[in-house]
């Protein structure tokens, strides 16, 4: 069991290192740095300053937070779930545990890191930040816009709850900081608005709420509260579970739609760098089946493995056999 659990740190490990340096690859395309454009060719070509771009650093701590927060969450759900069925079973118990051990930090530490990002767009991408807010016009003290649908069309945001002053502290930490709109931005190179604000909408919404729930957890943890056996709770764990990683797929396409027209951000345009290679859609199209494949693969085996789940007596059963394997081998040293 020991190497079991060490394989895991191991997996735990590389898979977050993994992560980390696509991150940061993302993040060069959103703040290029560690070379030299000459004649259109990259010149002077520094690795090293190209990894530590300015956007690494609030892009890789708030993707990986993410990460852990959608994971935990969606393990979480799937166990109290079972627990509302059965709220004495020991196995559910344990692993809501741990999943929320993991989750509950991440989810309450992500709107820090949701800040940090959100403060270096403001400096280094305001058309990001515009779109992400719907920002028509050039102010100074500009309100935090909630919800609403964005008509490019008139140049404003309808239904929208407006709170006054609060984008500018945010983004500058100054209440009457000038945040740049649309307007001082040339139209063909705005993203698309609509799709921006409403995935940023959607992102901020759902994560606002796995926080929530995680204070709600850490309030009764730490008033030594039952969990299993609060009903409501669990419902909102259940609730919660597809919810983390609907977010992160939310916050991908801020990521992604709102450095449009771009590919590389002010250096390459998304449709000079398009490759009219027709053989492309073949591995295309083998690598989505095969994750397809892999997906369904990986739901199968999950879900098998919880309908094996042990019941109280199996649970309770093999660590008393466990335990008293551990002191019979230790009096006979």
């Amino acid at each position: 069991s020991r190497a079991h659990l060490w394989a895991g740190v191991a997996v735990a490990l590389s898979g977050a290192a993994s992560g980390i340096f696509v991150v940061i690859a993302n993040a060069w395309m959103n703040a290029p740095a560690g070379f030299e454009l000459v004649n259109g060719r990259a010149v002077n070509v520094d690795p090293i300053a190209a990894m530590g771009n300015a956007a690494a650093l609030s892009q890789t701590i708030h993707m990986t937070l993410a990460a852990y927060a959608a994971t935990g969450f969606a393990v979480a759900g799937i166990h109290a779930f079972l627990l509302l069925k059965d709220p004495a079973n020991a196995f559910h118990r344990r692993a809501l545990e741990i999943a929320l051990i993991v989750a509950a930090p991440a989810a309450v530490l992500q709107p820090l890191s949701g800040d940090l990002a959100a403060r270096h767009i403001a400096v280094h991408q305001p058309v990001k930040l515009a779109a992400a807010e719907a920002v028509f016009r050039t102010q100074a003290g500009a309100p935090l816009t909630l919800g609403g649908w964005p008509d490019v069309e008139a140049r404003e945001t309808r239904f929208a709850v407006e709170i006054p002053y609060a984008l500018s502290l945010l983004a500058f930490h100054d209440p009457h900081a000038v945040v740049k709109g649309l307007d001082a931005i040339p139209p063909e190179d705005w993203p698309n608005v609509r799709a921006v604000h409403l995935s940023f909408q959607l992102m901020v919404a759902l994560g606002t709420y796995l926080a929530l729930v995680s204070l709600w957890v850490g309030w009764l943890a730490w008033r030594r509260r039952d969990l299993a056996h609060n009903r409501w709770l669990m419902r909102a764990i259940a609730l919660a579970t597809p919810m983390g990683f609907i977010a992160v797929e939310a916050g991908w396409m801020v990521t992604e739609l709102g450095r449009q027209p771009w590919v590389i951000y002010g250096v390459l345009r998304t449709a000079d760098a398009v490759t009219p290679m027709p053989g492309l859609v073949v591995p295309f199209v083998t690598f989505t089946l095969l994750y397809c494949f892999l997906g369904v693969i990986v739901a199968w085996l999950l879900y098998r493995q919880i309908l094996r789940s042990p019941t109280v007596p199996e649970w309770r059963g093999f660590y008393m056999r466990s335990g008293s394997g551990e002191r019979g081998a230790g009096s006979g040293t």
